[in-house]
């Protein structure tokens, strides 16, 4: 058995699990399943994360030219791009 390295979005889907859905996490967690499970959550959320960052970084035309010419108005979009990006992705995967 092995012993996956669980962040951001694998803690929120166990602290849901926890609150809302306890029969199913003690079901995962005494089976000896639930790391397992908290990790694929993970990989499934970064990798959707970084899908819909990627098209909306394409639809709202921040490129790396406008990263070069007004820095401070790219980050200002990247951070929110990120963030919309974040609750989408909670909304749709950890808290379901």
């Amino acid at each position: 058995m092995e012993n996956y390295n669980i962040v951001k979005f694998g803690h929120m889907r166990c602290e849901y699990l926890k609150e809302f859905r306890h029969r199913y996490y003690m079901e995962l967690l005494l089976e000896g399943k639930l790391n397992e499970y908290l990790y694929e959550i993970d990989e499934k959320c970064y990798e959707m994360l970084d899908r819909i960052v990627e098209q909306m970084e394409e639809k709202q035309g921040v490129t790396e030219q406008l990263k070069a010419e007004n820095q401070m108005l790219w980050v200002g979009k990247m951070n929110n791009i990120i963030a919309c990006a974040e609750e989408i992705v909670v909304r749709e995967v950890v808290y379901v």
